[in-house]
């Protein structure tokens, strides 16, 4: 009688004291951004080329843009457009702040406003960058959304290559993206 706990709690003993048996998922690596952004070059056009779906951009079918401009008390105007598959234009206007001084790469955006008070925002981070500014990738520290932008309707594999690299290296998986189809 006494050998049957034994033979049920040895294996127990061995399990907590060595741990799982099997491979253990390593923590993805901390997301980072770039170095520096001058925010009058990031300023202009950016076509949408590809995203993690949310729940803001449901109703885009194509053509996704997003339009930055600084403004004089040093926050950035932003205003997002889409096309609707009934072929409306759907927009968005906020406005982002810097939250990282030393890079310019963390800011903060929101879109909501109640009585000039923008009680929510959210994390934009610029994790790459184009030397030329031709094209960015965007993201959160949770990895929850990104995008990759592009000054052009679309983007050549090399440049693609690029990218991945750089999601990879910030623990993106490169399979949450869905490609945004442009618009005319």
């Amino acid at each position: 009688m006494r050998i049957l706990p034994a033979l049920v709690l040895v294996p127990l003993l061995a399990v907590s004291l060595v741990g799982p048996v099997g491979p253990v998922a390593a923590e993805p690596p901390p997301v980072a951004t770039v170095d520096s952004v001058d925010l009058a070059r990031y300023a202009g056009v950016w076509y949408e080329i590809a995203k993690i779906p949310n729940r803001f951009q449901k109703r885009c079918a194509r053509g996704t843009t997003a339009a930055y401009s600084l403004k004089d008390d040093g926050t950035i105007r932003v205003v997002n457009r889409c096309t609707t598959e009934d072929g409306q234009e759907d927009r968005a206007e906020g406005v982002a702040k810097v939250v990282d001084a030393g890079s310019r790469a963390k800011l903060k955006v929101s879109f909501v406003s109640f009585l000039g008070i923008r009680p929510f925002w959210g994390d934009y981070w610029i994790l790459g960058l184009d030397a030329d500014y031709r094209w960015a990738v965007v993201g959160t520290p949770d990895r929850k959304y990104g995008w990759i932008l592009s000054r052009t309707r679309m983007l050549d594999a090399a440049n693609m290559q690029a990218i991945d690299a750089i999601l990879e290296r910030n623990g993106y998986a490169k399979t949450d993206f869905e490609t945004s189809p442009p618009g005319e």
